[in-house]
């Protein structure tokens, strides 16, 4: 099984873990609510986990240029 951290906005790969077994409080998981859990949590058939998150360079965008956090996708 593998954990595939993905920026939300620029969709890179921000990190991969692979595990046999992994469980909701080790990933934090278990803080999120229903709606940020449809939001960022994509489980595959193969049983991979994909987190959508955010990369330094979008936080970084985001930072300099707050009227961004109004869009759902800043980077064309």
């Amino acid at each position: 099984m593998s954990i595939i951290y993905v920026c939300r906005h620029c969709s890179n790969t921000v990190g991969k873990l692979e595990q046999e077994i992994a469980d909701e409080n080790m990933l934090g998981i278990n803080h999120l609510t229903e709606q940020e859990r449809e939001e960022m949590l994509e489980f595959h058939q193969n049983g991979d986990l994909r987190i959508k998150t955010i990369c330094d360079n979008c936080q970084e965008a985001l930072d300099q240029n707050p009227q961004y956090h109004e869009l759902d996708f800043f980077i064309q």
